[in-house]
């Protein structure tokens, strides 16, 4: 196993999918579910999460090729999707229970944890680390880093029982509020990229 790979895969990704911010995002979008219920979203969450960022490094660069799709079009697309999911948290509606959507897969899988960040980032290493120790450091990282996105998940959950009704409807306009700037800006960065390779 390549180390270097294990390394720069881990950390990056760490940074990219950003645990700790994710665990309140957590908490408001799973705010009208059991204790059972979030942290079976919070597995799921990381199981498909997992599932897509492995698959992307695995084969990520060969999909998009063979679709004529740019990681700065995901970025758009994923940014699209998430300022849905921010004006519902804005508008101060329980977004799981307003939809019939899996709020686990969407957003809470991708774009959240498996964001056009992270997915380009992946492609980009399984590149750089193109043999067989570099990719299996590569996907022995990705797995890392998920670990710690689920334990983090889970102890938002034991957390947030503690938490009264009112400060997580507060919590839950902020957030909508951080997290609209956090679409703009992946929408932002999609455009700016195509404007770059134009």
């Amino acid at each position: 196993m390549d180390l270097d790979a294990l390394g720069e895969t881990f950390v990056t990704l760490a940074v990219i999918m950003d645990p700790i911010g994710l665990a309140p995002i957590f908490v408001a979008m799973t705010r009208g579910q059991t204790s059972a219920q979030r942290r079976r979203a919070a597995v799921k969450a990381v199981l498909a999460a997992g599932a897509l960022v492995i698959g992307f490094a695995l084969f990520g660069g060969l999909l998009l090729e063979y679709l004529h799709v740019s990681v700065e079009s995901l970025s758009i697309a994923g940014g699209l999707l998430l300022l849905l999911v921010a004006l519902e948290m804005l508008r101060g509606e329980d977004y799981p229970e307003a939809s019939e959507q899996d709020v686990s897969l969407v957003p809470l899988a991708t774009p959240l944890v498996a964001g056009p960040g992270a997915i380009a980032t992946v492609i980009v290493l399984s590149r750089t680390y193109d043999d067989a120790g570099g990719r299996l450091g590569v996907i022995t990282a990705i797995v890392g880093a998920l670990l710690v996105v689920g334990a983090t998940l889970f102890a938002a959950e034991a957390l947030s029982r503690r938490l009264p009704d009112s400060f997580i409807d507060f919590l839950t306009r902020v957030l909508g509020l951080l997290l609209s700037a956090i679409a703009v800006q992946l929408v932002v960065d999609g455009v700016r990229g195509t404007l770059a390779a134009g």
